[in-house]
């Protein structure tokens, strides 16, 4: 397990922000946990990472509910306390614009190097899905960025 807990922790991080290290592992419990319910189907690092985005939806549910808001995508998000470049500020700020099912699909696609079919199954998509997520995320990326050209 320990080999796939930067790739958990640096997806949580651009998904939950600050809470993406007690999410990581809360889901390497329950991965272990439920060692028995992997039945080899797909691979071992894409059923951990599914287990953390369940845990991440489960969490943005229960905050929500709580304090009792309508769908808002606005919550911090984790501040790195080194030093970033400007293209890695802006592609933070331009993800952040995203709603979190696209910001999620593009980071898995993208930033982590998985398949199509391997971030369905994470996110529990199905594939067409998971593909119009990408889609539309990049389109609405590529639109942000024309519009910062154009000041």
């Amino acid at each position: 397990m320990l080999r796939h807990e930067a790739r958990l922790r640096a997806f949580l991080a651009r998904a939950a922000g600050s809470d993406a290290d007690d999410l990581a592992q809360e889901a390497f419990v329950r991965a272990w946990q439920r060692a028995g319910d992997y039945r080899g189907e797909g691979s071992y690092a894409a059923w951990v990472m599914g287990i953390g985005w369940r845990l991440f939806l489960d969490q943005r549910r229960t905050a929500r509910r709580r304090e009792g808001l309508a769908a808002r995508d606005d919550a911090p998000r984790h501040v790195d306390p080194r030093p970033a470049s400007d293209a890695a500020i802006d592609a933070a700020r331009l993800l952040d614009q995203l709603s979190p099912q696209e910001r999620a699909a593009l980071t898995l696609c993208f930033g982590h190097g998985w398949s199509h079919g391997e971030a369905a199954e994470i996110m529990g998509l199905p594939l067409g899905t998971l593909k119009s997520l990408v889609l539309r995320g990049r389109a609405k990326a590529q639109k942000l960025i024309g519009e910062g050209t154009d000041a």
